[in-house]
C-alpha cells in the first residue's frame, strides 16, 4: 500500500480572493510581516502498490482533484507502514 501527499495550488497569475482574505486578517491582527497568502488544497489517498501508480495519479489529479487550467499540484509517495 501506498500513502499519497497531494498539494494542489493556483497557478502563479489567478487571483486568490481566500488567500487575500487570510492576508488581511492576518495584517490586522497586526502580522505586518505578512506579505502574501495563497491557499490550496491537501488530500492524503492510500492506494494499492501497482506498476503505473504515478500514471494513475496524474490522471485522478487532472480529471478530478486538481483543474488544469488554473491549478498545479504535486505529489509524494510514501509506504504504508
Amino acid at each position: 500500500m501506498r500513502k499519497v501527499k497531494i498539494h494542489i495550488t493556483l497557478k502563479e497569475g489567478v487571483l486568490d480572493p481566500q488567500g487575500k482574505a487570510v492576508q488581511n486578517s492576518l495584517q490586522s491582527l497586526e502580522y505586518n510581516t505578512v506579505e502574501d497568502v495563497r491557499v490550496g488544497k491537501y488530500m492524503e489517498v492510500v492506494m494499492e502498490d501497482s506498476d503505473n501508480l504515478e500514471k494513475q495519479i496524474d490522471q485522478m489529479c487532472d480529471q478530478l482533484l486538481a483543474n488544469p487550467v488554473i491549478e498545479n499540484y504535486s505529489y509524494t509517495i510514501e509506504e504504508v507502514v
